[in-house]
């Protein structure tokens, strides 16, 4: 049996699957930076695609493409181009796995994502305050694997 790419939503209401991952790339066209709130998107093709659990939510975001995400957590997951499914690569149960290719609608990018290199780290007094946040965190998300069943937090 061949290896099956799996995924889903922050909330676990959604998972998929995909039989094959193509052509990774990062888009900067302001449809992208909108709907995944960001100044990026990074996409992979996939072939073989199916839902597995839940049903998306779907955006027209233009004459050609739709765009499916979770409506219970709001995760976007993919962008739907015809007969073309990319998903969104951090949804991805290992998103490693993934190199991204090249950027697309450059004309578009956002200044930042050039300097991002630049940016300095926290400082060490910095780090201990976020890793005292993080410490007192109960995650609802869903673990980066397929589970039977999953509870949904609302």
């Amino acid at each position: 049996m061949s290896k099956l790419f799996t995924g889903g939503c922050q909330c676990g209401a959604l998972r998929y699957q995909a039989k094959v991952l193509g052509r990774a790339s990062i888009c900067h066209c302001r449809m992208c930076q909108k709907a995944f709130g960001n100044c990026f998107a990074p996409l992979v093709e996939a072939e073989g695609f199916e839902w597995v659990r839940g049903q998306r939510s779907i955006f027209a975001s233009s004459n050609l493409s739709s765009r499916g995400f979770c409506g219970n957590c709001g995760t976007p997951i993919t962008l739907e181009t015809g007969e073309v499914v990319e998903l969104a690569i951090a949804t991805l149960d290992d998103p490693l796995i993934v190199k991204i290719e090249y950027h697309a609608n450059t004309e578009d990018r956002q200044d930042a994502v050039l300097q991002l290199d630049k940016i300095p780290e926290a400082k060490t007094e910095q780090k201990i305050e976020n890793d005292e946040w993080n410490s007192r965190i109960i995650s609802y998300q869903h673990p980066d694997h397929i589970t039977d069943t999953w509870e949904v937090k609302r």
